[in-house]
């Protein structure tokens, strides 16, 4: 246990570092190449980081109402959702997934995996937790929006735009960034062009969350000016 400790401490993820530079690769892009190079497959990987800035407003919209509706209000963890999570758990008899937040999903897509083993979920867990505490919310969205895959082997906002729509990341519509929105459960099957049903129908349910969340908009203007850190968004969320 003590050797298991110690190794843990070493080998832990450093966060700091992510205020200021952009990390260099991600748990999920090495392991996207590793399984390319196990099938005989070139392990290239389109992937183009730009600031928060040249990320246009409908795609920050779009991933918040998709992914984390409350993204401006918790400190990493939305307890609700983890509650409804393990409620429906205990009534499927299945091992609990969803109720992941951004700030979860962007600390497993930069050091963990997919597993779905509970200790992952508690490294998951705690390095969300600190990142919140490292990072503002401008920051955190501008890394999640960088590192995500949203088709396979595309990672980042403006690889996907590029890549699906041949435009960048700034220039996206609602359509358009309802579309790559949708794609963040499953990108290795939903992505845009995908003829699938429920790929559609998620992207039809995006669009509808987008209408009636224009009052995100205040939420992402106070971010480019480095505020609306943990619950500092609150107030404008419950009137929204």
């Amino acid at each position: 246990m003590a050797a298991w400790v110690v190794y843990e401490a070493w080998t832990w993820p450093r966060v700091a570092p992510l205020a200021t530079r952009p990390p260099r690769t991600t748990a999920f892009i090495e392991r996207y190449r590793t399984e390319q190079r196990a099938t005989g497959r070139g392990d290239r990987v389109q992937w183009i980081w730009v600031p928060y800035a040249a990320i246009g407003l409908p795609l920050k919209r779009a991933v918040i109402v998709a992914e984390d509706i409350k993204f401006f209000s918790h400190g990493g963890v939305d307890l609700d959702e983890v509650e409804d999570a393990l409620e429906r758990a205990v009534e499927r008899r299945e091992i609990p997934r969803g109720a992941s937040t951004i700030t979860q999903q962007l600390a497993k897509n930069l050091w963990l995996t997919p597993s779905r083993n509970p200790l992952r979920k508690v490294r998951e867990v705690i390095l969300a937790w600190q990142l919140e505490r490292a990072l503002s919310k401008r920051r955190l969205l501008e890394l999640y929006l960088n590192v995500v895959e949203f088709g396979p082997g595309i990672y980042g906002a403006e690889a996907a735009a590029r890549r699906f729509f041949g435009k960048a990341a700034a220039d996206l519509g609602p359509l358009e960034a309802a579309q790559l929105a949708a794609s963040l459960p499953n990108p290795r099957a939903w992505y845009p062009g995908s003829t699938s049903r429920a790929y559609q129908a998620h992207v039809a349910r995006v669009l509808r969350r987008m209408e009636r969340a224009d009052w995100l908009d205040r939420l992402l203007a106070r971010a480019i000016s480095g505020r609306g850190r943990g619950w500092a968004g609150w107030s404008l969320l419950a009137r929204g």
